[in-house]
């Protein structure tokens, strides 16, 4: 271990003495050289997807110092771009463990640099935190989660003034504030009570709240069709920011058959029945599918922690319960949403719908049935707010009509410009109950989506590269992917696509598809708030189980080449 982290290991025992849990942890690694060298050998990173990390004491932790130095330099980034009477920043956080205790810290630094603050009185989704920063007029907004990771997580989310998280060039400056300050001498604080007193610091209002339940339900596209609204829903919230929202949106719209998971439905940090409260996880499902057996439910839905993906568990012919993938519920809705907008003649002129590239690409050609044109953008839902921003500042926001990503997230609406998991928990509710009033299962309806497209099968597959060793290995696996690869499983390589250079217009990214023979296609790329490396793979065949044998092959090749 070299002195430099040595040095700041010693230097954070003398000073850092504001958080009890801190102080105890530093003196725990006293002497373990592999412990202090993991807590210290860098700075947790700060990105596009803001900070996150493992909570514990360490420069490469989050803690109420990492958060505070953020704090710093959003602030000063806030006071350099924006005039006086702009700087506001609104505050949410979801149920993680000490979420409410760094939204504090935040609050308490951004009072002290004179810019005003707006937080939530208690944990809300993010959606209601990109809501806020529109509706209120913010110049940004923080978000404190770690959004589906497991319990020794948290994370602090930065958003613009537009409501979407920030851009790269933004991270980029807010990151140049950040790195100008020393962690203990360079901040500003007060406490949250004090600037609260001084009128500093103000909670959000029930208006701002009811404001975005009343958007979520106008993204309905019955248009009046009756539908039987009595369809047994199970509802997890997963521990977390969903329960409210969710519940509120769906009884005011009528639903009146809604039983909620009891052991998932109060906020835990600690997530004790689902250690990876993702939706995307069967094991984070399995306790709402028990439910939904002991109450013969139609239906099951989870939201993440901070409630904006939602996972659903529906029943096949036999009966038995199947969870959907991300990709097959993002498009039933849009075929759904498209349908009945034809059906309803709503559909704008000049439809769009934007995906991410690793979302599958049949939704292009259900989109293009309908006259709907697709964009495709980078990984990260704030690429699709992008969109929707582009879309407004042409006076076209209307045109907007659904966003999807393969990762469980989705939004139909420009009221907000991120995921939303309240807004999709409401349309799989509607779309559910309007084919279950014509006999239509939702495993049904997505069959007959293949019949009519043709099958595909789109994977992720996740490997975990944890410490610095770790992040040295993913630098160097990426970079041989980079070295001409030919082939995958003996399906050819007929071209490469390095989103590093900059592709049609998209920002820069560290992102790799190779397009193979027979419609298939590999991406490969790191995860930008996870210490791992990600594969998409996506296959066209004629049937489910020749797909799953050609992915097979195709994810063997990959790890291979890792």
């Amino acid at each position: 271990m070299n002195n430099a982290i040595l040095n700041n290991y010693q230097r954070w025992t003398e000073r850092a003495i504001a958080d009890i849990d801190v102080i105890n942890e530093l003196k725990d690694i006293a002497g373990n050289e592999e412990k202090i060298e993991d807590a210290f050998y860098k700075d947790l990173a700060f990105g596009t997807g803001g900070l996150r990390g493992v909570i514990g004491a360490g420069t490469n932790r989050l803690n109420v110092y990492t958060v505070a130095k953020a704090s710093q330099g959003l602030a000063d980034y806030v006071i350099k771009n924006f005039a006086s009477e702009k700087r506001k920043i609104a505050i949410s956080f979801d149920s993680r463990i000490k979420s409410d205790v760094f939204a504090k810290v935040a609050a308490g630094v951004f009072a002290a640099n004179g810019i005003k603050v707006a937080i939530y009185s208690e944990l809300m989704p993010t959606p209601c935190l990109s809501f806020a920063v529109r509706y209120l007029g913010c110049a940004a907004g923080v978000m404190v989660t770690a959004s589906h990771n497991p319990a020794k997580y948290n994370g602090y989310k930065v958003y613009g003034a537009d409501g979407c998280q920030i851009t790269t060039e933004a991270a980029a400056e807010i990151l140049a504030e950040i790195e100008k300050l020393d962690i203990f001498d360079d901040v500003k604080r007060i406490s949250f009570e004090e600037g609260f007193e001084a009128g500093k610091i103000s909670y959000i209002s029930e208006e701002v709240y009811t404001a975005f339940i009343e958007e979520v339900k106008k993204e309905s596209v019955l248009g009046g069709t009756q539908v039987n609204k009595d369809v047994a829903i199970v509802y997890s919230p997963l521990n977390g920011t969903g329960l409210k929202p969710v519940i509120r949106t769906l009884k005011e719209s009528g639903y009146t058959n809604i039983t909620v998971v009891k052991e998932q439905e109060q906020p835990d940090g600690n997530f004790p029945t689902c250690p990876y409260p993702n939706p995307e996880v069967k094991e984070a499902m399995e306790l709402g599918i028990e439910y939904a057996k002991k109450n013969n439910a139609d239906l099951l839905l989870a939201t993440d922690p901070d409630c904006d993906r939602v996972g659903i568990a529906v029943k096949n012919t036999q009966g038995e319960y199947v969870l959907l993938s991300g990709n097959e519920t993002g498009m039933l809705l849009l075929d759904y949403i498209c349908s009945r907008r034809t059906q309803m003649k709503t559909m704008p002129q000049d439809p769009v719908t934007v995906k991410t590239i690793v979302t599958i690409d049949m939704a292009e050609r259900i989109a293009a049935k309908y006259g709907v044109k697709t964009i495709n953008v980078l990984t990260g839902f704030k690429f699709i707010g992008e969109q929707i921003g582009f879309l407004e500042k042409q006076g076209k926001e209307d045109s907007y009509i659904f966003g999807m990503e393969e990762s469980y997230g989705y939004l139909s609406g420009s009221y907000v410009r991120d995921k939303d998991g309240v807004n999709a928990a409401f349309l799989i509710c509607e779309m559910f109950a309007y084919y279950a009033s014509r006999g239509i299962g939702l495993f049904e309806k997505l069959n007959e989506l293949y019949e009519e497209y043709g099958y595909c099968l789109n994977t992720l597959h996740s490997y975990t590269f944890e410490g610095s060793a770790g992040f040295e290995k993913m630098q160097n696996i990426m970079a041989s992917f980079r070295k001409s690869i030919t082939e995958f499983a003996g399906k050819k390589v007929l071209k490469c696509l390095d989103y590093s250079r900059g592709i049609d217009g998209l920002p820069k990214s560290d992102v790799l598809k190779f397009f193979l023979e027979d419609n298939c296609s590999i991406v490969v790329r790191p995860s930008g708030t996870e210490p791992k490396l990600k594969a998409y793979i996506s296959v066209s065949a004629a049937t489910k189980e020749e797909a799953q044998v050609v992915e097979g092959e195709l994810a063997r090749a990959v790890e291979e080449k890792m």
